[in-house]
């Protein structure tokens, strides 16, 4: 008797994988897909990634992270063979689900993720938080120090509170005009 039952039809699974080892497992797999003759039940093979904007030494660079490290999604109708194929892939721990039976994605969790990688505009990153203090290293407050009391990740702004005059004021600036302290 099998023990997968094929009545979900075609959905993703997660398959968790050691981290780092991703591409590893993708590229295997699809080599998998392909000697094994699987195309008919294993559809597609993806690493969630997106775009995000870090700032280090002053420096705006472009990185591509990936959005669940340690995961791997696979599009594929579930059968004791692809299952097999999947589940025995050098470095797969294992699928996302009780027991041996793996539990689907919903087709939201699909929609949101496919959202999110689709997405051309990267994300900003800073390493500072909120009441972290920085130097202001550019622009015409270069040399004050201050405080941060907002981050706007979304435009790339922060808002520093800056002492002047024995009070604090408000200034908003770019992520690349601060520095941590």
């Amino acid at each position: 008797m099998p023990k997968q039952i094929a009545q979900r039809g075609r959905r993703w699974y997660a398959i968790h994988t050691y981290s780092g080892y991703e591409e590893n497992v993708a590229h295997n797999l699809k080599q998998r897909i392909e000697s094994m003759a699987m195309q008919d039940k294993i559809f597609n093979v993806l690493i969630p990634t997106e775009k995000k904007i870090k700032i280090k030494n002053g420096k705006r660079r472009t990185v591509i992270e990936k959005i669940f490290p340690g995961y791997v999604l696979v599009e594929m109708l579930v059968t004791d063979d692809s299952w097999y194929v999947v589940r025995n892939t050098p470095n797969v721990t294992g699928f996302i689900g009780t027991g041996t039976i793996p539990t689907p994605l919903s087709d939201e969790e699909i929609k949101v993720l496919q959202k999110r990688m689709g997405e051309e505009e990267p994300q900003y990153k800073i390493d500072v938080t909120v009441g972290a203090p920085v130097k202001i290293n550019d622009g015409p407050f270069k040399g004050f120090e201050g405080k941060i009391s907002a981050i706007d990740e979304a435009r790339g702004k922060v808002k520093v509170l800056v002492s002047m005059f024995g009070r604090e004021t408000p200034v908003e600036l770019d992520f690349l005009q601060v520095k941590k302290i």
